[in-house]
């Protein structure tokens, strides 16, 4: 699909979203026992495959009298577009998809869990150019108006560039790695275990990733605020069984090693790859960390950012008028852009629950 095609059929979804968010928000609105989060494969996330197929997230679902299915998405924008249709409760997003796709679309949400930031697992790669500068005059291919895109923006600004130098070619993430094996592709922008597929190609080179943003690209469990505020034991259970396969995968323990060994299969890997992956993933296995970084005015600038290019990327709709249109609360009552909109929650409540342990 072309670049405008798309930016311009992502405007009408938004727009359809942001009806629909009105409805869903109130079908969100109530006490219940059944809920349903979705995940797709990247490697902060690979931890929820385990603690489903554990039994991890049942045990915690069952001490609050709640269920919780565990659903595989193979498509990540399609993810998060059945989170913000109301599909689901909770979904695996980052920050930016956060606000891009659900806050922009009406659909309140909350940051639940900060599960890490990535240093060096999103990444532009090239057949050819040798930085960023060579970019110039060339397509890239990206899953459009996400992450990816994001990381692109920024290494482009940082090379005093901008994206009218290059021309964005939307590809699906399922789609990047067999798309860079074909002589129109040269240059794209992914994410792990996808970057470490096309990095094994021939001509494949980095030319610049997340490690130089560091902190700016955060993967997060997000659920439905109404959802929360309602049943805090949806919450309660998410957190706790998260944190425990956290403190599993601290150990050097047979039962860790076997619990990263899964992870790395249902990634498409062994364990040596995924143990590569980590290397570049700034986990926050202990949830004080977590907070802090939560609470952090680096995430507050962050945020920013992310705010400045869903803007300019027409992800808030005709009727936005700056960058400030959606507002993003943190802790201590801290709003970035309108307090009367406010559509994206950081908000440390059952992370401090975690760390206190008290969940």
């Amino acid at each position: 699909m072309k670049s405008s095609t798309f930016t311009k059929l992502f405007k009408v979804l938004s727009m359809s979203v942001l009806v629909l968010g009105l409805t869903t928000n109130s079908l969100y609105a109530e006490t219940k026992k059944d809920f349903k989060i979705a995940w797709t494969i990247y490697v902060g996330w690979m931890p929820w495959d385990v603690i489903n197929s554990q039994k991890i997230m049942d045990k915690w679902a069952k001490k609050y009298d709640i269920n919780i299915k565990v659903v595989q998405i193979n498509d990540y924008i399609e993810s998060i577009n059945q989170y913000t249709s109301g599909e689901f409760d909770g979904c695996t997003m980052a920050n930016t998809d956060a606000l891009g796709i659900p806050a922009a679309g009406g659909v309140d949400s909350t940051s639940l869990i900060i599960g890490d930031f990535s240093n060096g697992n999103d990444a532009v790669i090239s057949k050819d150019a040798k930085s960023i500068k060579e970019l110039k005059g060339k397509n890239v291919n990206l899953v459009e108006l996400s992450i990816s895109h994001y990381l692109l923006a920024r290494g482009l600004e940082l090379n005093d560039l901008s994206e009218k130098d290059i021309t964005v070619v939307n590809t699906s993430d399922a789609d990047m790695v067999s798309a860079y094996s074909t002589a129109d592709v040269t240059n794209v922008v992914t994410w792990k275990p996808q970057v470490s597929e096309i990095l094994k190609m021939p001509k494949a080179n980095t030319i610049f990733d997340s490690s130089k943003v560091p902190g700016e690209i955060i993967d997060l469990m997000v659920v439905n605020s109404q959802t929360l505020k309602d049943n805090p034991n949806f919450g309660k259970a998410l957190v706790g069984a998260w944190y425990e396969m956290m403190e599993l995968m601290q150990k050097n323990t047979k039962a860790s090693t076997d619990a990263k060994a899964l992870m790395a299969k249902a990634s498409g890997t062994d364990l040596a790859g995924f143990d590569d992956q980590l290397k570049t993933t700034n986990l926050f296995f202990n949830p004080k960390d977590a907070v802090k970084f939560n609470n952090s005015d680096e995430i507050m600038k962050t945020m920013e950012f992310v705010a400045k290019f869903s803007f300019n990327h027409g992800l808030y709709g005709e009727g936005a008028s700056d960058y400030g249109f959606v507002g993003i609360e943190f802790p201590n009552g801290k709003v970035i852009g309108d307090k009367g909109n406010i559509k994206l929650r950081f908000d440390d409540t059952y992370m401090k629950m975690a760390a206190q342990g008290s969940l």
